[in-house]
């Protein structure tokens, strides 16, 4: 199983999200080709209903702790109660930041 099917499991399973999408953005990196190191997720969910951003991404980096100490080199979160993503984001995805080099 890759990672990023790993992720969306993880995810799908601990959140039930509306909206889920994992992207591999690896090859936008320095890193071997075919790598799965540097994610980007973007999930809404009603878990994140009167939560705060640190609180939700502690949350998911929780459920990904197997992942995030032994594959995953970079995870740009977007976490979005269901009102948020309606209001903001429906039809603009967000970007992740620049990788600043490296790989694991």
């Amino acid at each position: 199983m890759t990672i990023k099917a790993i992720i969306e499991q993880k995810l799908l399973s601990a959140f039930s999200p509306t909206f889920l999408d994992v992207v591999n953005e690896s090859h936008q990196h320095n890193v071997p080709p075919g790598s799965e190191s540097h994610f980007k997720v973007i999930i809404v969910a009603k878990d994140f209903e009167g939560e705060r951003l640190i609180k939700r991404h502690r949350a998911v980096n929780a459920i990904l702790a197997q992942e995030l100490s032994d594959n995953i080199h970079a995870l740009a979160l977007h976490t979005y109660t269901e009102k948020e993503w309606r209001d903001y984001y429906a039809d603009n995805t967000p970007l992740s930041p620049n990788c600043l080099g490296g790989g694991k």
